[in-house]
């Protein structure tokens, strides 16, 4: 400390011969202890600044960190009575001892260590080391619950080459300074809690303290949710509406694999962030269930397009595909015909679908008539046509019955189609709002 204006002269010489006196016979290599059977205590508080980047895939955490060190010189103190009144100077710090204290866990390619800032030397010989440094430190990441996840990052700082019988390094408080941290748009600080931990290594048999801070992260999940969960949401309540389609538009399929390459798009958008370990992000578990529900899908409509265009060769619908799809899932499903509700009473199963069949069973109208014709048509006058005109009206009155048959038929695959169209469709969208109310329930 400086007195009055009049006195900054003798101040800067106090100053001058202060420093010539305290590194006459100093050596910054040696450690600052009398008894050097003793340790010499360190203090390590540490003030995080700024979260630079986190490299999930690299597992690497880039910081912006303030670390302060402080130590108890023994040879650098003073009375400050007899250097005017000085109570503390600024020098460099490469004139005195440092403590070898690195972050362990590092990450770095170059290995930088903190800026060479001045230290704080007060008349009691407590050094006060401040320096900045952005350190890249490595960090287990787990995104098994990407979007929705939190990290725990570890940043471990301890002396190389000095045990815990040479340096007994302290954490100054509990947790790191927050006060001036700025803050991240992608993470949020939730704490960062300090422990001192002894460790023994296996290479040697003395102990070595160090301070680990445990970074409690959370992400902030608003920009994910928005770009990747909420289209894939949307594009899966598109994979049902392919079995709404008409059958004859021939846009079914093509509407379920346009919507399974956009979801393999998305995919490879996450899977690009995320490092290939094992455990699968929660979104991407979703993606495959939704990927894998819309390869179900596109499978399902090309069976029930085939099931739509049988010809007139087809068979008739089995009596328990009639009861089963055209009555019940009919109903269930709300799929009728024009003038139909769905709410109003069915004819009965045995009923036909055209009352004229019955007749058709037997001999048709223009049959009777030509008969009746026949039988009173006197035998001498039409003896000799009366057989052939028999003949071609029942090959007619066949062919009429066998193609409303095949139209008959056509016209039941055709409905057990639509039915089963509707069904599926109403099937997937409950399968897409279950797994889209899952994932959120696993992120909450």
């Amino acid at each position: 400390t400086l007195g009055p204006p009049g006195c900054w002269g003798a101040q800067g010489r106090f100053a001058y011969k202060l420093l010539h006196d305290l590194f006459a016979n100093y050596s910054s290599a040696l450690r600052p202890v009398e008894d050097t059977e003793r340790a010499l205590n360190v203090t390590l508080q540490v003030t995080l600044s700024q979260i630079i980047d986190m490299d999930e895939r690299n597992q690497v955490l880039t910081t912006y960190l303030w670390v302060r060190q402080a130590w108890l010189d023994a040879h650098l103190a003073w009375d400050k009575d007899t250097y005017g009144g000085i109570d503390s100077i600024r020098i460099p710090s490469s004139y005195v001892w440092r403590p070898d204290i690195i972050l362990y866990n590092n990450a770095d390619d170059r290995f930088g260590g903190s800026m060479e800032t001045n230290v704080v030397l007060r008349s009691d010989g407590l050094i006060m080391w401040d320096s900045p440094a952005i350190t890249k430190s490595s960090c287990k990441v787990d995104v098994s619950y990407f979007p929705f996840d939190g990290q725990r990052c570890r940043l471990t700082f301890g002396s190389w080459t000095y045990n815990g019988n040479q340096i007994d390094l302290h954490n100054r408080l509990d947790t790191a300074d927050l006060t001036d941290f700025v803050e991240n748009v992608e993470w949020e600080v939730l704490g960062m809690p300090a422990t001192r931990n002894v460790i023994t290594y296996g290479c040697c048999s003395e102990p070595y303290p160090d301070v680990t801070y445990t970074l409690l992260l959370r992400r902030r999940a608003s920009f994910y949710i928005f770009n990747l969960l909420l289209p894939c949401i949307m594009v899966s309540f598109l994979a049902p509406l392919g079995f709404y389609l008409p059958a004859d538009s021939g846009e079914k399929v093509s509407l379920g694999v346009t919507v399974l390459l956009a979801l393999t798009v998305f995919q490879l958008l996450v899977a690009e962030s995320m490092p290939p370990s094992e455990s699968v992000p929660l979104i991407g578990k979703y993606y495959i269930a939704t990927m894998t529900m819309i390869t179900a899908s596109t499978a399902l409509t090309i069976f029930i397009m085939n099931v739509h265009h049988c010809g007139p060769g087809a068979r008739p619908v089995p009596p328990w595909a009639r009861r089963l799809i055209l009555y019940h899932m009919a109903r269930l499903c709300c799929v009728y015909e024009v003038g139909e509700s769905c709410k109003s009473p069915r004819r009965a199963l045995g009923e036909r679908e055209d009352g004229g069949d019955t007749a058709g069973l037997g001999e048709s109208p223009g049959q009777g008539e030509v008969g009746a014709e026949a039988r009173a048509c006197p035998r001498d006058r039409c003896l000799c046509h009366h057989d052939g005109l028999l003949t071609n009206v029942g090959y007619i009155a066949g062919c009429f019955r066998r193609h409303r048959a095949a139209q008959r038929r056509t016209g039941e695959w055709k409905k057990v189609a639509k039915v089963m169209d509707r069904f599926f469709m109403w099937v997937f969208f409950l399968m897409v709002f279950l797994m889209s109310v899952l994932v959120l329930g696993q992120a909450a």
